[in-house]
């Protein structure tokens, strides 16, 4: 039943790394990819009338690890408090850049809340990053599973950890071009004209990057945590997973490349899902690995008794079933394409780029 629930945990992870990624990805590239106003426009529907659903997975995960690893969840919660606290602040502007930007017709204001969805956007993809980086390295716990990281200490990989160090920078980086290479999937699927042709353009540097950084993050993960080789040289099958994240990727640029969208932008989504599921294997049976392995969080001593996981599971199955529930109904609802859905609101959005120029004419006239 614990390792069940360890899946279930790995599936909720993935769900949001596929989905609210999409997210990340498409906002930290709405300035580079938007000339103006209603390309802009077009960017922000594009992923807005989801956002929120994607959101639901990330909630979710952390009821599923409240529910079967308390014990893992509440030294997470003190260990990475700090980091946390800038993570919450983050979702909370970069939601407020979705969602405000449209209240106040005044080009200042818009502008704003750009570089806030941008910005945060890109934060919280480095951030998450780093911290999938600091669970496969390990985190300094003592004998009573307590520990606290600063921001950084002195970027080695050693007992005396900080949450920045050349190993979790370096798997933020490779969250950063990995998500931004499915945003720009997601564009191509979703959009057309300018902003489709400038994703489609962007999409293939980005793939590279990022298998490149992939491959150098395989090579670290065996320098920073030793075990993590070990536990896939005891699970030979969990070799599957790193082949189909490079996989993936490859498949995604060679569909982006023949123009079957949809398809690069699924094959984005099983190479992020198998990356993730590289980190699992790679970590199991740890579910909060330690620099010291003798004080690491196991999955069966951070975990409730079988009866309570047996219980929680015939709760949790509804639950996630109204999820995905909800969430197909808006993919089904939301259209093929932004151009197609949002007519009446990028008209708007031109009206407005047509009368911000009249205005500053007028005001230089």
């Amino acid at each position: 039943m614990t390792l069940i629930w360890f899946c279930l945990l790995v599936f909720m992870l993935g769900g949001y790394v596929v989905l609210g990624g999409t997210d990340l990805g498409v906002g930290m590239l709405s300035l580079l990819i938007a000339r103006n106003e209603e390309e802009r426009s077009q960017v922000i529907h594009a992923i807005r009338p989801a956002w929120k659903p994607n959101e639901v997975w990330l909630l979710a995960a952390g009821g599923t690890m409240f529910l079967a690893f308390p014990t893992a969840l509440a030294a997470s919660f003190s260990g990475f408090y700090l980091a946390l606290t800038i993570v919450v602040w983050l979702l909370a502007f970069r939601g407020l850049g979705l969602e405000l930007r449209h209240h106040i017709n005044d080009p200042l204001w818009r502008q704003f809340w750009d570089v806030a969805l941008s910005l945060s956007s890109f934060l919280l993809a480095l951030f998450f990053g780093t911290a999938l980086g600091n669970v496969v390295r390990g985190v300094p716990l003592d004998g009573q599973g307590i520990f606290f990281e600063p921001l950084w200490t002195n970027f080695r990989v050693g007992q005396q950890t900080g949450i920045l160090d050349w190993y979790t920078v370096l798997a933020g980086l490779t969250a950063v071009f990995a998500l931004a290479h499915h945003g720009t999937c997601w564009l191509e699927a979703r959009t057309n004209g300018p902003v489709c042709q400038r994703a489609a353009r962007l999409a293939i540097p980005f793939c590279i990057t990022t298998f490149v950084l992939l491959l150098f993050l395989d090579l670290a993960s065996f320098a920073a945590r030793l075990q993590f080789r070990d536990a896939l040289r005891a699970r030979p099958w969990g070799l599957l997973f790193p082949t189909l994240t490079l996989a993936g990727l490859a498949a995604s640029l060679i569909w982006g490349s023949h123009r079957k969208r949809g398809l690069a932008y699924l094959s984005s989504c099983v190479a992020l899902f198998a990356a993730l599921a590289t980190a699992a294997v790679g970590i199991f049976p740890n579910i909060l690995p330690a620099r010291d392995p003798n004080f690491a969080l196991s999955i069966y001593d951070s975990t409730v008794s079988p009866h309570n996981l047996a219980v929680a599971l015939w709760w949790w199955i509804p639950g996630v079933l109204l999820v995905i529930g909800y969430f197909a109904f808006i993919h089904t609802n939301t259209g093929n394409q932004t151009t197609d859905q949002d007519k009446a609101s990028i008209s708007g959005a031109t009206a407005r780029s047509k009368d911000d120029r009249a205005s500053t004419t007028i005001a230089h006239g």
